[in-house]
């Protein structure tokens, strides 16, 4: 009946709010806790100092921000500058160059020690005192498909100095047996001694060259100088009676004389007949390898240019006639 007591008409209670027991607590905690609190005791200055960080000012004084403008280089010093450029780089690639060269002289002296290329043609005895004068190897120097040929061109040559000795020899059994052909054994003696070693230097050796190092003018030399040892052959064979040449003719007009001499004369004639023969069979196949390598006229020129500029007795000649061109002119002034 306690709960009917009570008037729900009379005026509520008037309630503080902040009376109440937890906040009441709450409130007295902190301020215990600031009451406790001294800000200029040492050990809250220690705690501040550890926790704050001071802000660091700038050394020195502030400068307003200054907006830098671009400056073009005038022309006279970008051409300075590509000038410059262009002299350091001629530097460098002559030093280079200079460098390059070097090793190759280092490598060629090098190769020289190792792999000495000694003349072994002709093959002469050591005791001789005439040394070889050429150096030959046809595995080593003549690529594998031009060895064939270039063999048989050197037997050609071989064959040629046998054919002018055995010329020698029929001319003196002519002159033996006619005495009025004194004149054909001494151009016999002649053509052995002059054509013996002009056809190994004018037409085997460029050959040789040509095939060992692709050379368009070598080609060249040998065209034309085998084209004349094949019109020389062909007189040869035909044997005029006074040139020094056992050949059909002279053979033929001494059958009625000494039937042995004549027969020795036409060997001879027959020899020579053959060396024209195989003169131009080989002429043609050099010809069809020639038209292999891609030589031509235009690079032989080049070539001969090339060799008469770096030839050191013609860069001597022409010095020496610059030279004196020019003090006969400072002379004449």
């Amino acid at each position: 009946m306690s709960g009917f007591d009570t008037n729900p008409f009379a005026d509520p209670v008037d309630i503080n709010p902040f009376q109440d027991p937890s906040v009441t607590q709450l409130t007295n905690t902190s301020q215990s806790g600031l009451d406790e609190f001294n800000p200029f005791s040492e050990s809250s200055q220690l705690t501040n100092a550890a926790r704050t960080t001071p802000a660091v000012q700038p050394s020195g004084h502030s400068q307003p921000a200054v907006l830098q403008t671009s400056v073009e280089p005038t022309p006279q010093a970008v051409a300075a500058a590509a000038q410059a450029g262009l002299l350091q780089q001629q530097a460098e690639l002559e030093r280079k160059a200079a460098e390059l060269e070097k090793k190759e002289r280092e490598l060629q002296s090098h190769a020289a020690r190792i792999d000495p290329r000694q003349n072994n043609w002709p093959p002469l005895p050591k005791k001789c005192p005439i040394k070889p004068c050429f150096y030959q190897d046809f595995s080593a120097d003549i690529p594998a498909d031009y060895q064939r040929i270039c063999k048989m061109l050197y037997y050609l040559w071989m064959l040629h100095s046998i054919t002018l000795l055995l010329n020698l020899l029929a001319c003196l059994a002519w002159f033996t047996v006619n005495n009025s052909r004194g004149v054909d054994f001494g151009l016999s003696i002649l053509w052995l001694i002059l054509f013996t070693p002009c056809a190994f230097l004018c037409w085997y050796r460029p050959i040789y060259k040509a095939f060992r190092s692709d050379s368009s003018f070598s080609f060249f030399v040998f065209f034309f100088i085998f084209f004349c040892q094949i019109a020389i052959y062909v007189i040869q064979a035909v044997g005029i009676p006074g040139w020094g040449d056992s050949g059909w003719i002279a053979a033929l007009s001494e059958v009625h004389e000494n039937v042995a001499v004549a027969v020795i004369m036409m060997v001879v004639a027959a020899f020579f007949t053959l060396c024209a023969i195989l003169s131009l069979f080989l002429l043609k196949q050099v010809h069809s390898l020639y038209r292999r390598t891609g030589a031509s006229f235009q690079r032989a020129q080049e070539e001969f240019s090339q060799g008469i500029l770096t030839n050191r007795s013609f860069q001597n000649a022409a010095a020496g006639v610059a030279s004196s061109a020019a003090q006969n002119a400072f002379r004449g002034n």
